[in-house]
């Protein structure tokens, strides 16, 4: 199982060609594809159309999906941050923090093309489902 990050999302759903896209593409023929709501949530609210919002929220309601976010969590996800923060790194979004944070304690890899991730993968031992750091 992987879990696939809004930043491949959005180049998926634009049809772009990626090798994330395209890792993407793979995975979802060959193994189980999870998102999280706040993954969702990011997807969602970007649609314009509505008819693309149903489409989309059609597609991805159906995939498992896993809540990113708890109280354990959230100290854990602070805790990384300020791990990064003394390697002088700054991670711009926190929905970021959350998402790698989760996949870490989850064992789960992730798969993102957002360079955010880059540093829980040198540092905090985020799995990247295509092996970039």
């Amino acid at each position: 199982m992987i879990i696939v990050d809004t930043s491949v999302w959005i180049d998926y759903f634009k049809g772009l060609d990626t090798p994330e896209t395209l890792a993407l593409d793979s995975a979802l023929g060959d193994e189980e594809v999870a998102i999280g709501d706040l993954i969702l949530l990011e997807i969602l609210q970007g649609f314009r159309a509505d008819k693309d919002y149903k489409i989309a929220k059609k597609h991805l309601t159906a995939l498992h999906q896993f809540n990113m976010l708890t109280p354990d969590l959230a100290v854990k996800a602070a805790d990384n941050y300020r791990k990064l923060r003394k390697q002088g790194i700054t991670i711009r979004k926190t929905a970021d923090v959350i998402i790698a944070t989760f996949c870490i304690e989850n064992r789960l890899p992730l798969l993102y093309a957002d360079k955010d991730f880059i540093p829980f993968t040198q540092y905090l031992k985020l799995r990247s489902v295509t092996g970039k750091t």
